[in-house]
């Protein structure tokens, strides 16, 4: 890898983690209980432990809270299109 590619790689990363890490700060205090009503009440200690994920997660975060989804989204696999295909 040649040394300007290396710069914006390393710049990408950083900037999408930048990014990541404001929206997680905004996410933790006010998202999380829009798009999980188990996440509702939960004290700070829980609020901590997602920051990690939240600041990797970010646009799949930020695209679920725009949308207003309440509910996780549904896995669709091999084995449960053939368990609706049976049932």
């Amino acid at each position: 890898m040649t040394h300007p590619v290396a710069h914006l790689l390393a710049g990408l990363t950083g900037t999408y983690l930048a990014m990541g890490a404001v929206f997680a700060m905004v996410f933790v205090a006010r998202g999380v209980d829009r798009i999980d009503p188990m996440a509702r009440g939960a004290g700070w200690g829980f609020r901590a432990l997602i920051v990690p994920g939240s600041v990797l997660l970010w646009p799949l975060l930020l695209v679920r809270w725009a949308a207003g989804s309440m509910s996780p989204p549904v896995e669709t696999n091999a084995h449960r299109r053939l368990a609706r295909r049976r049932g």
